[in-house]
């Protein structure tokens, strides 16, 4: 049996059973299913094809003994030319001290490492005594821990393959193997661990990438179907007429994205299941009217509504903005921390009798003191910026309330339906008309006195401007503009003549809060700050965003960032101050001065940084996959999720005997156990 322990196969012993274990290896199966890495492929090019800083192999004949040298503690290097195609080639290996006894004058070798072809010169990373034909053209790279090698794993996965690979089960309906030439599991286990062919290798990791999609899938599609079906009974009966006479009201016409999006969360809120979506929307986008309108619909059904957002002054523009909407047609009110003794508990009772409709806050929103007569309609603004936790406290303060989760960080399509498969997603890829493009430029520091220029006399004329840091302080280990230099480098430079703030994460929430409302008051003109004041607050005179180092930024970061300015009728400007020495930072800041569209820039972000980076990789809850790559595999993601939707709607795995092996997969399967406890 495949649930067998691994000790099991002949030569395991204790110590390296442990080993194994701290692999994650424990049971035949995880051997079998313990695959490569990486897959190194020993192909010899001619010289004059080789790409410099590539890792590459080529093949010759050692023209002299090695020369060894030692330097540093237990440090060696071992020098010596060989000469392929007639061209003299200098190898290098470190810490290789036994090689020399090896290599010989006279020998051919076969070597594989860096190349570096300025110098003619190849770092070694692997070497084979004898021509390259003599050795296996693809070898298997698995990641290694204790004292396992890759050469005693492999020799123990040819054994259990040898012995259990029969008993390998076929998991996916015939079907699905003939639609899309897929290899069996078997096959393609075998293949993995001992390619014979590039051909056959890419087929097995086809096989397995669109197995692992198609599981994660389901799981998520399944999520998704019992937390709908778990709250029946909640379809909001809102008013169509007065709903479009609300919208008749506004200043300004829809966008049909912005349209399109409204549709969407309607069409949920009138059914009988409960609403988990989310809405994505670049800076400006207008997530805001439709969040409005939503909580309109659900007043005329008879709820209340309520807004969830990270920061205090974001709470309070979202009251200023929601009140002017509204005006007459509904009792809103503010609840931030700020609110306290005998207002606070006036306002609690108000909600509690449905005297208040909409309640607008921060994390106070779930203090156990809040109680909702009927909340309906819940609204979590940037979203990522809440524990699952606290969003769940929320919820529970109604009877299964309609959920919609707002961000401005744009995620790329790939991303949101993985990261967010057991949410619906409606996306405003659209800007409103009118609006002007911010332009985006590309400074080195020696141009920073004329940029200080332009601030000064942009703020003559009754302008704003931020500059971000990445550092608080000065760093030894980095040298890096830090803010507080900068913040009193600038006042010295505009002397009375300009306000300048600072501000960072040292700061306690209430002198954030303050500085930002003395910037939103235009009683500080220069606001030098780190990132904080990337999500939310509204400043529409604010109309110049530098960025110091912006090569260390994310492309995603500094589109956040570039969407604090342009929010007024006034032309506004991004500069960028970065010297990059990479090609990836270059190509960044080149991305960013040509491309205003954050969701395109998302999913070159996601190109340049993988997916791990663009989240965070402790709160991103996206899945660890061995073979499959969300970014390069898309299509198969995407086909994947079509086929899990289609599985679950059809309930195909109750009904359809093909299914079963997946059921039973599932079935045993702890991510769901745990998504649903």
């Amino acid at each position: 049996m495949l649930n067998e322990p691994v000790t099991q196969l002949k030569g395991v012993g204790d110590k390296f059973a442990e080993s194994l274990a701290d692999m994650n290896i424990h049971t035949v199966e995880d051997l079998l299913f313990y695959f490569p890495y990486r897959f190194d492929v020993f192909e010899i090019k001619p010289l004059s094809e080789l790409i410099h800083d590539d890792k590459v192999t080529i093949e010759g004949r050692i023209v002299h003994e090695p020369s060894l040298t030692f330097f540093g503690k237990k440090k060696s290097r071992l020098t010596f030319n060989l000469e392929v195609e007639n061209v003299a080639i200098k190898a290098v290996m470190f810490n290789r001290a036994f090689a020399k006894k090896q290599i010989n004058a006279g020998d051919t070798i076969t070597l594989t490492g860096k190349w570096d072809a300025h110098r003619l010169q190849i770092t070694v990373s692997n070497y084979q005594k004898g021509p390259a034909a003599d050795q296996a053209e693809i070898q298997p790279q698995y990641s290694l821990k204790g004292d396992v090698t890759n050469y005693k794993l492999k020799k123990l996965v040819q054994t259990a393959v040898k012995e259990y690979g029969n008993q390998i089960d076929e998991i996916l309906p015939e079907h699905y193997l003939h639609t899309y030439k897929l290899p069996n599991r078997r096959e393609a286990v075998a293949t993995m661990h001992f390619p014979e062919s590039r051909v056959a290798l890419k087929h097995a990791r086809r096989r397995f990438t669109y197995e692992e999609f198609l599981l994660f899938q389901l799981k998520m599609q399944l999520l998704r179907k019992i937390k709908r079906e778990s709250t029946t009974g909640n379809a909001q009966h809102y008013d169509k007429q007065k709903v479009d006479g609300f919208i008749g009201d506004f200043p300004f016409k829809l966008t049909n994205a912005q349209e399109k999006s409204l549709i969407q969360i309607l069409r949920d809120m009138e059914s009988p299941y409960r609403m988990n979506r989310l809405l994505q929307g670049d800076v400006g986008s207008g997530k805001t009217a439709v969040a409005a309108i939503c909580l309109f619909a659900a007043l005329t059904a008879g709820k209340q509504g309520a807004l969830m957002v990270p920061t205090e002054i974001l709470a309070e523009q979202h009251y200023q903005s929601l009140t002017e909407l509204f005006g007459e047609r509904a009792n809103i009110v503010l609840l931030t921390g700020s609110v306290k003794g005998k207002r606070r508990r006036e306002m609690t009772v108000a909600i509690e009798d449905h005297s208040i409709d909409i309640v607008i806050g921060t994390h106070a929103l779930i203090q156990d003191d809040v109680s909702f007569a009927d909340l309906g309609f819940v609204i979590v603004d940037e979203q990522h910026r809440f524990g699952v936790e606290q969003r769940r406290i929320l919820r529970d303060k109604g009877l299964n309330p309609d959920v919609l989760f707002m961000t401005a960080t744009p995620i790329p399509r790939t991303l949101a339906i993985t990261a967010f498969g057991d949410m619906d997603v409606s996306v405003i890829d659209e800007m409103p008309s009118g609006r002007k493009e911010v332009e985006t430029y590309w400074a080195k520091e020696n141009t920073i006195e004329r940029i200080f220029n332009f601030i000064g006399k942009r703020v003559e004329e009754g302008e704003q401007a931020y500059i971000i840091c990445p550092l608080i302080e000065e760093s030894d280990k980095m040298d890096i503009q830090n803010a507080v230099d900068l913040y009193h480098q600038l006042e010295e430079y505009y002397a009375d003549s300009v306000e300048v703030g600072l501000m960072h994460g040292r700061l306690s929430t209430d002198e954030k809060d303050g500085i930002m409302k003395d910037f939103a008051a235009n009683k500080v003109q220069v606001l030098v700050s780190t990132t904080v004041v990337e999500v939310g607050v509204n400043v529409p005179n604010a109309t110049i965003m530098v960025i110091y180092d912006a090569e260390r930024f994310g492309l995603s970061q500094l589109h956040q960032l570039r969407g604090r300015v342009g929010r007024g009728d006034k032309q506004s400007y991004c500069i960028l101050i970065a010297d990059p020495k990479g090609e990836i930072g270059k190509e960044r800041m080149r991305i960013m001065t040509e491309t205003a569209n954050g969701f395109e820039l998302s999913e070159e972000d996601l190109k340049l940084r993988g997916p791990g980076d663009f989240f965070g990789k402790k709160q991103s809850g996206l899945p660890d996959f061995k073979v499959g790559d969300m970014i390069h595999d898309y299509r198969a993601l995407e086909t994947a999720r079509q086929d899990a939707q289609e599985i679950v709607e059809k309930n195909l795995l109750e009904e359809n005997a093909s299914f079963y092996p997946l059921r039973i997969m599932l079935e045993n399967d702890t991510f769901l156990h745990d998504k649903l406890d």
